[in-house]
């Protein structure tokens, strides 16, 4: 297990500026850490010879003075290392989820299907906030062991170089026992990230099947369930606090030991007279902190161990991602490329699913068109249009219209067929933003025959709102992005087929209004009325009965 993984600051751009930040703190620290052991030493000489010569000396309150700062800048250095902790492990975690969220969108629902919901949900979660250990207590302690140690060590050796030397080679032990223990709770740490995982996953499932489970009577079992995964972890969690405690105090006794070696040295030779008072007392306020930052990062890299198997999992995450965008990138037929062009060009697509193959589609349609694709539940629709926003791999050639300079999925507006509604207000599902543009909200959901205040607060999944109201947030969620950013393709997957007559003639009507204004727009639908008002009908058949069904598109 890897003290400090590359891959974090390769990807995280605070990361890197916080290890570089809490370095330079650790620098502060151990300059002001050597200050208080001089000071100490100063003082604690000049007393004495006041004593022996019965006055003070007029230095003392010099040295009070530089002893007060040294705590006071100590104490300083502290805080911004806490707080820049904090603030990097806000940051690091942000970019994390991101950057997950974002490759995740890049490789489509194909590759999401593939992962547990769940695992993927919880290590994005509760995972990822593990690293605030990680930040927060780990990193600035090993960013202060690399800085604070060899400093510590030229400072006692120009105090005494015996006990430099006996720190020397008494130092060596703490990390072997650091990396034994390490070794030992590795094993503990990943199946505790394992049970953590299980107990989101069990969670999670029994929130979706709730509705079937309370049918068939089976709710209560799963208390019973969710309660033995419970325990489960509760029981790691006690070990890895267990061995987490057994480790600190292993390394307590080791450091216990190097230091009360370097004390009893330096007492033999204060009393033969070989050594200087105010070069004992020096060393011997050294050489405990000497020996901290070592011991703590040791205690510290148990206590984060969550965090590192959290984070690892996610770099994991967009490691594999990166390698299947860079294989299909080296293997895959042409796929979409953008081109100026107020087009939308289909050329000999086709997409491969397990049960089916859809294509090839061979089709244009220039702007002001309104494309419908039709067919049987399950002949390909989706796909199609899963196609045309490049998240689905697919054979041929895919012209999107728009400038060439543009992404492809900023020239896209798409309305998915189930509406995915967040907690919040109206608004801020159809802006899928808390500072949107009031008028246009209004005008997209008259356009959709909604007749609901904009303010009006909605549950997480569109909790509040009937099936059919839900349908047409999102239709004009679809009509206020198409308007704010003029899009040139507009994708819609069943648009109406929660809604009555009259709702569907306005969406409908909408869905003509956008393609009047220029845009492409590509229907999924089997509904009459919107394939009637479509200028061009594509029509998705499935034939044969082998494993593999092929589906043929015929332009109408």
């Amino acid at each position: 297990m890897k003290p400090l993984d590359p891959r974090l600051l390769r990807l995280s751009r605070t990361a890197r500026g916080f290890v570089l930040a809490a370095a330079g703190t650790g620098a502060v620290r151990t300059v002001a850490t050597i200050g208080i052991a001089w000071g100490i030493a100063a003082a604690v000489t000049q007393v004495v010879d006041a004593v022996r010569v019965g006055q003070v000396p007029g230095t003392f309150p010099a040295t009070l003075a530089l002893l007060g700062a040294a705590f006071l800048l100590r104490a300083a250095a502290a805080w911004a290392t806490d707080d820049l902790a904090a603030r990097a492990g806000a940051r690091v975690k942000s970019e994390l989820r991101t950057a997950v969220l974002r490759r995740a969108a890049d490789r489509g629902p194909g590759w999401l299907a593939g992962r547990s919901s769940a695992g993927f949900a919880t290590t994005l979660g509760p995972g990822l906030d593990a690293l605030d250990a990680y930040f927060g207590r780990y990193l600035p302690q090993l960013a202060l062991t690399a800085v604070a140690t060899p400093v510590l060590l030229v400072a006692i050796a120009l105090g005494d170089l015996t006990s430099a030397v006996v720190i020397v080679c008494a130092m060596p032990v703490i990390p072997v026992f650091m990396v034994l223990i390490g070794l030992a709770t590795q094993t503990l740490q990943r199946r505790q990230a394992d049970a953590l995982a299980r107990l989101g996953g069990a969670f999670t499932e029994a929130v979706e099947g709730l509705a079937t489970l309370k049918v068939f009577g089976r709710a209560r079992r799963q208390t019973a369930r969710i309660g033995r995964v419970t325990d489960e972890y509760r029981r790691g969690t006690l070990g890895v606090l267990r061995l987490s405690f057994v480790s600190g105090f292993a390394l307590e006794l080791a450091a216990s030991l190097s230091i009360a070696l370097v004390a009893v040295s330096i007492g033999i030779r204060l009393v033969d007279g070989s050594l200087g008072l105010g070069a004992a007392m020096f060393v011997l306020v050294l050489a405990p902190e000497a020996f901290a930052p070592i011991r703590q990062v040791g205690a510290d890299f148990h206590a984060a161990q969550d965090g590192v198997e959290a984070s690892q999992a996610v770099l994991d995450v967009l490691d594999d991602a990166e390698h299947d965008v860079r294989d299909a990138a080296d293997t895959a037929a042409p796929v979409t490329r953008p081109a100026d062009s107020d087009a939308l060009v289909l050329r000999g697509v086709t997409v491969h699913r397990p049960d089916v193959v859809i294509g090839p589609v061979d089709l244009t349609a220039t702007a002001g068109t309104v494309v419908a694709l039709t067919g049987p539940s399950g002949s390909g629709k989706s796909s199609l249009l899963a196609a045309l926003r490049g998240v689905l791999p697919h054979e041929g050639t895919v012209v999107v219209p728009g400038p060439a300079d543009v992404p492809v999925p900023d020239r896209t507006t798409w309305v998915d067929q189930r509406p995915r509604l967040v907690r919040g207000s109206v608004a801020e599902n159809v802006t899928l933003s808390a500072t949107g543009d009031d008028a246009q909200v209004r005008t997209a959901l008259r356009a959709v025959g909604l007749g609901v205040g904009p303010g009006l607060p909605v549950g997480s999944g569109g909790a509040g709102l009937s099936g059919g109201q839900a349908q047409r947030v999102a239709v004009a969620r679809g009509l206020y992005r198409a308007a704010a950013s003029a899009t040139p393709l507009v994708l819609l997957d069943e648009p109406t087929s929660a809604l009555d007559a009259e709702a569907e003639a306005l969406v409908v009507a909408a869905v003509r209004r956008l393609a009047d204004d220029g845009a492409v727009v590509v229907v999924a639908s089997h509904r009459p009325a919107v394939v009637a008002a479509a200028d061009v009908v594509v029509t998705v058949t499935s034939s044969g009965a082998a494993p593999v069904r092929s589906a043929t598109a015929v332009s109408a």
